[in-house]
């Protein structure tokens, strides 16, 4: 039996990618209206998670992100346990956007909510919706975010019956502005400090949901560690705000920061720089990922190509302060490990311990 892949769930990268960068050379065309405002974009911020801007004293930031498609997960795993999992959702859906948006030192400001229907029967399950939104302001507290509104049209007839689309803008502030994380920083010798994730996050769930379809218990199938196939993919992704700060305060100089979701690991190689990614140590994936593999026949390539595969964010810092980092972030409660070193090029990601070697031409966000 061949492999099922991510690709062919329906995440075709060689197809986004491409529009992804013509959708950037045309927006970079927009940037004299800044400049007749009076600001100025950080240039180098252009393909990063996050969009820059220099407003003086500080930097602005912005970003606009989605949940994806993790909330059909939550759908037929209700029809299972009873409960809707939106509380989970909503955490899922704001922890991708603030997620993004402080890979560039942003401290977050306000964020903003876009939730779609087709029509407006979705808001009538009461308690389907207050799990939504109770969740979703407990992860704005979570993150110490102002939620300052959104919207809520009804597509008919672009999106399904009974579904919701589940995304949204933030913006923040880079202050002092020595903050600022971006690519020029990153140094040969810099650490590779990867913090823990929770599971499958938001990115890679058109796979597990084929996955799920072939199963004969489907989703109530049960993991090696007692837990159900929805139960673990439906775990929130972690804010990692709270975690970035923690190692602000402590004194550290993040030079660099990728958000592990769609690309997997091979985001480690996001910044315009030739410079390679020598990872020497991986983190233990969690059992979900396991059951992924086995039943979709990936070998580690696709599954580190695609997943977080335990690590669910990555921060670059001085080698020399690298344990000043982790001692950071065990106080703040975040699992974090040294998993490696930037080095001299070539660009690549070579992961030592999975003998892979993810090449600059696997990722095309430029």
């Amino acid at each position: 039996m061949s492999p099922k892949t991510y690709e062919q769930s329906g995440v075709n990268y060689g197809a986004l990618d491409p529009f992804k960068v013509a959708a950037q050379q045309a927006a970079n065309t927009t940037s004299v209206h800044l400049l007749s405002r009076g600001y100025e974009e950080v240039s180098a911020s252009r393909g990063e998670s996050a969009y820059v801007w220099d407003e003086g004293d500080r930097y602005g930031a912005m970003v606009t992100e989605g949940l994806g498609t993790k909330n059909l997960i939550a759908d037929e795993v209700r029809k299972i346990t009873g409960k809707t999992h939106y509380d989970a959702i909503a955490q899922d859906a704001a922890a991708m956007i603030i997620n993004d948006l402080i890979t560039v030192g942003a401290t977050p400001l306000v964020i903003g909510a876009h939730f779609s229907v087709a029509d407006a029967s979705w808001f009538e399950d009461r308690e389907r919706a207050n799990d939504l939104v109770n969740g979703f302001r407990s992860a704005c507290h979570q993150a110490r975010v102002t939620w300052g509104g959104g919207e809520t049209p009804a597509l008919k007839g672009i999106l399904q019956p009974g579904v919701v689309e589940l995304s949204g803008p933030a913006v923040g502030e880079i202050k002092p502005k020595e903050r600022l994380a971006s690519a020029d920083k990153l140094r040969a010798s810099d650490s590779i400090i990867l913090l823990g994730g929770s599971g499958l996050h938001a990115n890679g769930a058109s796979l597990a949901r084929a996955i799920a379809e072939e199963l004969p218990e489907g989703y109530a199938t049960k993991l090696e560690d007692g837990s159900t196939y929805g139960e673990a993919l439906l775990k929130p992704t972690p804010l990692y705000a709270k975690a970035v700060e923690a190692v602000f305060r402590a004194g550290v100089d993040i030079h660099y920061m990728a958000n592990i979701t769609g690309h997997g690991w091979r985001k480690l190689m996001r910044a315009e720089r030739y410079l390679g990614y020598q990872i020497d140590a991986v983190p233990e994936p969690q059992p979900v990922f396991r059951f992924i593999q086995e039943k979709s026949g990936n070998d580690d390539y696709e599954m580190y190509g695609n997943f977080n595969m335990g690590a669910g964010y990555a921060l670059f810092v001085p080698a020399k302060q690298t344990y000043m980092t982790l001692e950071a972030l065990a106080d703040a409660g975040y699992p974090a490990m040294r998993a490696g070193q930037v080095i001299n090029g070539p660009k690549e990601v070579v992961i030592r311990p999975k003998q892979i070697i993810f090449t600059e031409d696997t990722l095309n966000l430029r």
